[in-house]
């Protein structure tokens, strides 16, 4: 098969190897062997960006150069797909509010706190999402609430404090609710109302980094959603890890619903709710909330 462009450098088996294994011991982001093209392809821009003759050159500027960090959170991103939208799964959604939140508010009404966290939360549709949903219950609205919502791209979550969309974003979201939460602007886009954007906040994090990992606060509900699909197994174990470290006893994990636990020896227990299944963390002695 002819090159798509001759006048490019090609990336040879061990150099796909050399930083296909080092993006995976940055971030546990696995790039399947039969990816080497895409690899090749998404990584051609950033050889031109830094005037680099091959992608030899490009491993060891990622492994020596002063600018190695700042190059590999772009050899990431160049890496990764960020394709989301509000409402998403709306199925999951609809057990969330209507199974999880009385148990929600029966467990944390004492205190009338509550944290949620979008782990890889891309640009921002998923936790303003459950900011409108929490708003739209009305069950929460004079707690101490928080969504925080976390990625390993810097570019995305510029967009998610952003707060703008198009409508890509908006393609499942009922007029009722673009009505209710959004703010029209210029262009056919929207922003999300500011009362919403009160209630979540944004931040840089390496799911597989567990040093930062602490730098979340304790946490009710974790929502992580086709974010597996880039691990591999042991990666699946480290993340998992970090997530139940920082839920607190009894707290929730809703994975996408093509993913699950099996095999990954995670002690989370599975619940059957009347419209899915979640994982929750299991409870203290007594059930006590921290």
């Amino acid at each position: 098969m002819a090159r798509f462009d001759e006048s490019r450098p090609e990336m040879t088996v061990e150099q796909f190897r050399l930083l296909r294994d080092h993006v995976y011991s940055h971030c546990g982001i696995l790039v399947h062997d039969d990816m080497k093209f895409v690899m090749e392809r998404r990584l051609w821009p950033r050889l031109e960006a830094l005037g680099l003759a091959d992608f030899g050159a490009y491993h060891r500027f990622l492994r020596y150069d002063v600018q190695r960090h700042a190059e590999l959170e772009a050899a990431v991103e160049s890496l990764t797909t960020h394709e989301t939208y509000f409402f998403r799964e709306p199925v999951q959604l609809r057990a969330f509010t209507d199974e999880l939140f009385p148990l929600l508010e029966k467990r944390n009404g004492r205190l009338k706190r509550l944290r949620l966290w979008s782990a890889g939360c891309s640009s921002g549709e998923e936790a303003y999402t459950l900011a409108m949903l929490l708003k739209e219950s009305r069950r929460f609205d004079e707690w101490d609430v928080e969504v925080y919502g976390t990625d390993i791209s810097r570019r995305v979550l510029a967009t998610a404090r952003r707060a703008e969309y198009g409508p890509s974003a908006l393609r499942a979201t009922a007029p009722e609710m673009l009505e209710r939460y959004f703010v029209p602007l210029p262009g056919n886009r929207v922003r999300v109302r500011d009362d919403v954007r009160a209630w979540v906040s944004f931040g840089h994090q390496n799911l597989l980094d567990e040093a930062s990992s602490h730098l979340v606060a304790r946490m009710d509900v974790v929502f992580c959603r086709n974010v597996m699909i880039y691990f591999d197994q042991s990666a699946r174990r480290r993340v998992l890890r970090i997530i139940r470290d920082r839920l607190n006893p009894g707290g929730y994990l809703l994975l996408g619903h093509s993913e699950n636990l099996l095999n990954l020896g995670a002690d989370f227990e599975l619940v059957h709710l009347r419209g899915d299944l979640v994982y929750r963390k299991p409870e203290l002695p007594g059930g006590e909330v921290r």
